[in-house]
């Protein structure tokens, strides 16, 4: 199919309209007027709206926003409240304990809880008032790149109004070529383009895998006389139950305006047992005796998920290719041991519009000219912070006893522990083959008597709480390379562990008599990328649905 494509053309193009993004926007406009250059700076952004993608659970430590704007406060900042103090609890299944010490980087006393959701509408505000374009509802689809294929110089939009086999509708829109000196890829975890990239420029050689959790978290209406208003603590945080202390992972729970309270739940995807069902884990948390006594009377008001990049610093690729910097999320830019990234990947934006903004003085965006923007990192507070935490994924894949003295010497040590760059394996390759005979998929999941509706929904009411929008009729963005392997070689070996990592429902298999397929939903797909990275075939890949289709969140 030969299809047309319009060219726009920017001096720097944002993909992807996350904090990272927005704040490296902001500053390269702040510093553009300070030089008195004139730049035309666009953002893309594949939900919606900006912000309708955004889900942390969200703690900001505001160090990189006082450096953006001081008077952040003063010009609405929406915080929903603030840290009054730390609390930590270890879970069994039906005790809690709470330790009497929280480690350095999980303390947050004074940070401010937000939503994200809310953040990034407000950043965007900002960024258009500096006459940055913002373009919602349009996903990068295709990395463009020089003829000699040594530099990018843009990207190319998805095409709108295809069927289901791709064929061009009445409605059809072509997608854009967005040209642009330099690219910033702010995609999040596991960015499509970014993977693009990483296959052309090599940008991972050398590192550490990057490796995730999948995090799931809801909005949660509360009785006006409830928990926070007796409770000191509105931060808290918990390990244990029901993940145990094998599979890294655990809960949070923090105080919101308006008596609402936001609850997640993270699990990392190096678990091993294939028969884990991550949304049963979240049920079992949210039922566990502390957490219901802080939401007993509550109502779910929004629900859903993403993953984190959590491999720290070992993981981070090369920031720099010739054309393009990669910052937030799709450069691992997390602080993993404290449970915080908003602040860093703001500060990796930052950075970036640094190393951009000289690159703009001298006209030339080669790898060498941007690649200040690593020199600038390597020099920041911000790598100070994630470098702490470098080896940590890799000891919370330990188990039993060694895990805590990894963790214990990697404490003491600022991270470098027992023996420094420890090495990681990707997610893909952790599950173990099942142990039990042939499972009846229609007995597996939690009881239906749990869900009632209000504060205990089930997986397809979490979608339809999340907003979950995408037109049906389009080509299905869900790639199974290999349908045969699904029902023969991963049903045996794995029992088909997509249906229990899927949030959203998403693969189905349904049975008749002897038969077996897998069914996709892909309209109920959240955009998390947890079947990508965890499947343990690589026989799953997750591409860009139409632009504007996806979850709808607006408080999450």
């Amino acid at each position: 199919m030969n299809i047309e494509h319009e060219q726009i053309s920017f001096d720097i193009l944002f993909v992807g309209g996350g904090p990272a993004s927005l704040a490296g926007s902001i500053r390269l406009m702040q510093l553009a007027g300070q030089k008195g250059i004139n730049l035309e700076v666009a953002i893309i952004e594949k939900g919606a709206e900006i912000g309708s993608h955004a889900l942390s659970g969200a703690v900001l430590n505001p160090v990189a926003l006082k450096e953006l704007m001081p008077d952040f406060l003063e010009r609405g900042c929406p915080v929903e409240s603030t840290v009054r103090e730390d609390e930590f609890y270890f879970l069994t299944e039906s005790k809690y304990y709470r330790l009497p010490y929280t480690p350095r980087y999980m303390r947050n006393k004074g940070f401010y809880i937000i939503s994200l959701s809310r953040f990034t509408r407000w950043l965007a505000e900002i960024a258009e008032q500096l006459g940055i374009n913002i373009f919602p509802g349009f996903a990068g689809k295709e990395v463009l790149y020089s003829p000699d294929n040594k530099s990018i110089i843009g990207i190319r939009t998805g095409d709108k109004g295809l069927d289901k086999e791709g064929k061009p509708k009445g409605n059809f829109e072509p997608g854009i070529d967005i040209l642009a000196g330099v690219t910033v890829f702010g995609e999040g975890p596991m960015g499509s383009l970014m993977q693009n990239v990483a296959k052309r420029f090599d940008i991972f050689s050398g590192k550490m895998p990057q490796v995730f959790e999948t995090g799931i978290k809801e909005v949660i209406q509360l009785p006006e006389n409830n928990y926070f208003k007796t409770s000191k603590g509105n931060d808290i945080h918990t390990f244990g139950y029901p993940l145990g202390i094998n599979t890294p992972g655990g809960g949070f729970i923090y105080e919101m305006g308006d008596n609402k309270a936001s609850l997640g739940f993270l699990a990392g995807l190096s678990y091993q047992e294939p028969m884990l069902d991550l949304y049963d884990e979240f049920i079992k948390f949210k039922r566990h005796p502390l957490i219901s006594q802080i939401i007993q009377n509550g109502k779910v008001v929004e629900q859903g998920a993403r993953t984190v990049s959590s491999g720290g610093y070992y993981t981070i690729p090369r920031l720099v290719v010739n054309g393009g910097v990669f910052i937030g999320g799709s450069a691992s830019m997390q602080n993993t041991p404290g449970l915080k990234g908003i602040h860093v990947s703001m500060k990796s934006g930052m950075l970036a519009a640094e190393a951009i903004i000289k690159a703009c003085e001298k006209n030339s965006f080669t790898q060498e000219t941007l690649g200040n923007y690593h020199e600038l990192f390597e020099k920041s507070w911000s790598k100070k912070e994630i470098y702490e935490g470098r080896n940590f994924s890799q000891a919370m894949s330990k188990k039993g006893l060694i895990k805590f003295i990894h963790l214990g010497a990697q404490y003491f040590t600022k991270g470098r522990g027992i023996c420094d760059k420890m090495p990681l394996e990707k997610d893909y390759r952790t599950l173990r083959p099942v142990k039990t005979g042939i499972i009846d998929f229609k007995e597996t999941g939690t009881d239906n008597k749990v869900f009632d509706g209000v504060l205990y929904v089930d997986k397809l009411t979490g979608v339809y709480l999340s907003k979950t929008m995408h037109r049906e009729d389009q080509p299905c963005h869900i790639v199974i390379h290999d349908q045969n392997l699904c029902m023969n070689e991963c049903y045996t070996t794995y029992q088909c562990p997509c249906i229990r990592f899927c949030l959203g429902n998403v693969y189905e298999i349904e049975e008749n008599g002897s038969q077996r397929r897998l069914k996709l939903n892909p309209s109920n797909c959240l955009h998390c990328k947890t079947c990508e990275i965890k499947d343990p075939y690589k026989n799953i890949t997750w591409t860009c649905p139409e632009g504007g289709d996806g979850p709808g969140y607006s408080i999450l």
